[in-house]
């Protein structure tokens, strides 16, 4: 019995091992560099786009590559070693991704059509809505010594309802929410479905989306390194969104900065980070979209989970495909029974969904956006109705603060009543009433930093910067 249990286990390994798929090129662009290497980006490398164990051999007029053993259904496209330069159709604009099931020494026959960087008729123009602007091209990342793009959406009526605020979304892999251009694959469409729910009711939400840092993507989407594909700078990354980002946005537009309005989305390895995110810094992150989220990346990042003290006021909604490569369904099945282990409750703080024909892909990520935004959004007043009571409009200034006198206003007029001043470690520095057109912050007590003003009729913080 044992020795016949024995050679059925060696047999499913050496099946599995056959379970290989070589895949021929067949044909390529006739405007392929003939400089350029091709490679194949997918789920089975974590869709690097330049992973040299996936590079295309030359093989007299074509190429040929063989995946390594694997099972179930796999997904990929041809780069020429970055994601600008990914296959395209036939004029160079984005198509779906690829995909073949493994079997025992499977073959693939295929034909490049052509590159989206060698566009007929010199590209295209951008998507994006008028209410997506490059919030800086360059914007410091003190705790990376880099610098990134940072995108930000305003709600429609922004510019018009001067007495308006809103919750604020931070997105991951900013080059891929607005913008076809941009996009490595395709785009979410983000702008087009907020400003679509605004136009029937919604309140609307600013989006601010941070671009991926290409090559070093992996390293600042996980905390935690992986010995085949790096990581590791997770922690900083996140400590630059909530401690450098945040603020940032918080004092330059006009925000709901609680964290009930304050919500992180992110697909893939963006779904891990934005999972470490909302337990790395519960009192600022209250929603979490996860998109087809890479927990494969690193088991420990359940283990942080577990760690850590449930926090009320925080939902997450997850959504990936069945068939999603790399047991997709599987991790996220559980991190949710890890969820509810801490007490967070399924359908009210959790909502676990699986779709039965969903792929790694934008095309599908765009598809349930809007169901998870409104899911997230379900426990604010999403819809204004005529007549109704907006809450206090509160500006501090001026910040940045070089004269030392501060001045607050609530709906145009100085505030006449308490204030709490705490200091950037959260510690009390000061409580005082303000009784006159300035609140002077020149002692002894306050030297140059950064500081929180409390006023006793909103629960908001509002960060002042004394130069």
């Amino acid at each position: 019995m044992k020795k016949a249990f024995l050679f059925y286990l060696l047999l499913a390994v050496c099946s599995n091992l056959l379970a290989q798929v070589t895949i021929n090129v067949i044909s390529v662009p006739t405007n392929t560099p003939a400089t350029d290497d091709l490679f194949i980006a997918g789920n089975f490398n974590n869709w690097n786009p330049k992973d040299n164990n996936f590079k295309l051999t030359k093989v007299g007029s074509g190429y040929s590559v063989v995946i390594p053993a694997g099972s179930g259904k796999a997904e990929y496209k041809f780069t020429r070693g970055s994601w600008p330069t990914v296959e395209g159709d036939v004029n160079g604009n984005v198509i779906s991704n690829r995909s073949f099931t493994y079997t025992v020494n499977g073959v693939e026959n295929v034909s490049i059509a052509g590159w989206e960087d060698k566009k007929s008729g010199g590209g295209v123009a951008s998507t994006a809505l008028p209410n997506v602007k490059v919030l800086s091209n360059n914007f410091f990342i003190p705790q990376l010594n880099k610098s990134r793009r940072v995108w930000i959406y305003l709600p429609n009526d922004y510019q018009t309802n001067l007495t308006k605020r809103y919750p604020v979304l931070y997105m991951h892999d900013g080059q891929n929410c607005f913008d076809k251009t941009t996009a490595f694959a395709d785009e979410w469409g983000i702008d087009e479905t907020l400003s679509n729910k605004q136009n029937n009711g919604d309140k609307g939400c600013i989006v601010v989306a941070v671009d991926n840092g290409g090559t070093t993507r992996l390293d600042e989407y996980s905390p935690y390194n992986n010995p085949q594909y790096g990581g590791g700078q997770g922690d900083a990354y996140v400590d630059f969104l909530a401690l450098t980002l945040k603020p940032f946005i918080d004092s330059a537009y006009r925000t709901f900065p609680d964290k009930i309005n304050t919500a992180m989305a992110g697909s893939s390895m963006g779904g891990l980070i934005t999972t470490y995110a909302m337990f790395k810094y519960p009192d600022v992150y209250g929603k979490a979209g996860i998109f087809s989220p890479a927990y494969w990346f690193s088991n420990q990042l359940y283990t942080y989970v577990l760690n850590k003290s449930k926090s009320n006021n925080q939902k997450f909604y997850f959504v990936c495909g069945q068939n999603e490569g790399g047991n997709m369904a599987k991790w996220q099945d559980s991190m949710n029974v890890v969820l509810q282990q801490k007490g967070y409750a399924n359908n009210t703080d959790l909502m676990n969904v699986i779709k039965p024909n969903g792929t790694h892909t934008e095309a599908f990520w765009r598809a349930e956006f809007g169901a998870c935004y409104d899911w997230l959004f379900s426990d604010l007043k999403l819809n204004v109705k005529k007549n109704e009571k907006l809450n206090p409009i509160i500006s501090v200034y001026p910040n940045p603060n070089t004269s030392s006198i501060i001045s607050i206003t609530v709906n145009g007029k100085f505030l006449n009543g308490k204030v709490k001043i705490y200091n950037n470690l959260g510690a009390l520095v000061d409580e005082c009433t303000m009784q006159t057109e300035g609140l002077e912050m020149n002692n002894s007590k306050f030297p140059k930093g950064i500081y929180f003003i409390k006023t006793e009729i909103s629960t908001e913080l509002f960060k002042v910067i004394l130069e």
